[in-house]
């Protein structure tokens, strides 16, 4: 049967950097219009929730905070309930910082038990040094997401997962990755919905993080080919999607059928 709710995908889902993939709006606006309950996830951690719903409000989605999942948030949460008391050297854009320190964590650069990794895209070689040293003298590495890229209108940046892998090699730390595809974001997402994870469908553009935080979790999923993932990409990967669609402009007529998921 159709989902009992939507775990959705921004960046390369339903808008690619400043621009809205065709039929995005009309998707939501149909999700709204049908009851069925919706969370807009994000791995991208270089902005806060406030600014995800300005952009997406901007691009004439109906969105608010509470219809936003940022892997920022999801980690923030996860060192509250798991880390409790336990203090945070934080490396974040200015914005972000605050945004955590808002929701209750303060950044500590004296004996830090933690080093929060986000993407910071105004990370410094003394921010990187830092954190190598407080790694080497006990803290654990926490970071927001493994992305290695994040896609832009026509091209892709630098993301978080260079970073990650030189701080593990330099101190040999495990680091904790919280964001997709870690199935807290989907027990988080569904939480926020009230309903069970079981019923929900994840929709994203990546294998490796949407697709295979659905595939981990045993829900739907649905991968639209409008961001990073490409069909001959599949043969390749064991990460296999339940559904596949041009683009979230063909989910409302798939949903529709019989009163059906895809």
């Amino acid at each position: 049967m159709r989902p009992s709710g939507l775990m959705i995908d921004m960046d390369g889902t339903i808008y690619k950097g400043g621009n809205v993939i065709p039929g995005a709006k009309e998707f939501i606006d149909f999700l709204l219009k049908e009851k069925i309950p919706f969370v807009f996830l994000t791995n991208n951690s270089s902005h806060t929730r406030e600014y995800y719903c300005d952009k997406l409000r901007a691009m004439g989605f109906e969105a608010d905070k509470k219809s936003i999942l940022t892997s920022t948030v999801a980690t923030v949460r996860f060192i509250k309930e798991r880390r409790k008391g336990k203090k945070v050297f934080v490396i974040a854009t200015p914005e972000v910082t605050r945004e955590i320190e808002e929701l209750g964590i303060k950044s500590s650069e004296e004996g830090p038990d933690i080093v929060l990794l986000t993407f910071d895209r105004t990370i410094t070689f003394d921010k990187i040094n830092k954190a190598y040293r407080c790694i080497m003298n006990g803290a654990e590495l926490i970071a927001t997401h493994p992305d290695d890229l994040c896609p832009t209108e026509d091209a892709y940046d630098v993301d978080i997962g260079q970073f990650i892998h030189l701080l593990s090699h330099l101190t040999g730390a495990a680091p904790t990755i919280i964001g997709k595809p870690n199935a807290l974001m989907l027990e988080m997402a569904a939480g926020e919905m009230g309903i069970d994870k079981d019923k929900t469908m994840m929709i994203g553009d990546r294998l490796y993080t949407d697709m295979k935080m659905a595939s981990d979790a045993g829900i739907a999923s649905v991968l639209v080919l409008t961001g990073e993932a490409k069909m001959s990409d599949l043969d390749e990967l064991k990460v296999k999607p339940t559904h596949i669609a041009k683009s979230v402009a063909d989910i409302p007529g798939l949903l529709s059928r019989s009163g059906r998921a895809p």
